[in-house]
């Protein structure tokens, strides 16, 4: 039987270290893009990857799985920044940063756990295609959150549809590792 925990934290190790290194060569940019944008950069991900599965091709060198690290990655940049008071300087020092993502990731973690434990892990059955499909709904989902002004009557808000998302692209990765 897998260990989804340890499976987990290993796909998240190297996201962290990706993102960590963008930071050391850019320092925290990301920190001017508004909600909008960091759904449009995961968007972007996800639909360059439907587009590889439809057609079976790819031309840009980046390959499937570093787009899933890297809609893991704008995921959690969502989530700092719905934390983040509007006054928060752009530019945060890497420790700082380092220490944020952690604390994102370890509740996206606890989600991934609460639900593995009431569904059986079910997403193993899943297909890389449900996967992307599903990020493209939450990515909807916030943009709709956004027109009604941050606003929902019963549904859960931005930052779960965020923790969705980077769960869903840690079990491709996982299962992509699994095949490998």
């Amino acid at each position: 039987m897998p260990d989804t925990n340890k499976q987990y934290d290993h796909v998240i190790a190297s996201c962290k270290e990706i993102f960590l290194k963008k930071a050391i060569d850019y320092g925290t940019a990301w920190r001017v893009l508004r909600t909008i944008s960091i759904v449009d950069q995961i968007f972007i991900k996800a639909l360059r990857i439907r587009t590889i599965q439809e057609k079976g091709l790819q031309k840009v060198a980046d390959d499937i799985s570093a787009e899933f690290k890297g809609i893991i990655n704008y995921g959690v940049i969502g989530l700092i920044q719905l934390e983040l008071p509007p006054d928060t300087p752009e530019e945060i020092e890497t420790g700082k940063v380092s220490s944020l993502y952690d604390t994102n990731v370890d509740a996206a973690k606890k989600v991934m756990m609460d639900k593995n434990h009431d569904y059986g892990e079910a997403w193993r059955a899943m297909s890389q295609e449900s996967f992307v499909d599903l990020t493209l709904m939450k990515l909807q989902r916030i943009r709709q959150i956004l027109a009604n002004e941050g606003k929902t009557i019963m549904s859960e808000g931005i930052d779960a549809n965020y923790i969705d998302i980077i769960n869903y692209s840690v079990f491709a990765l996982i299962l992509m590792n699994e095949k490998g």
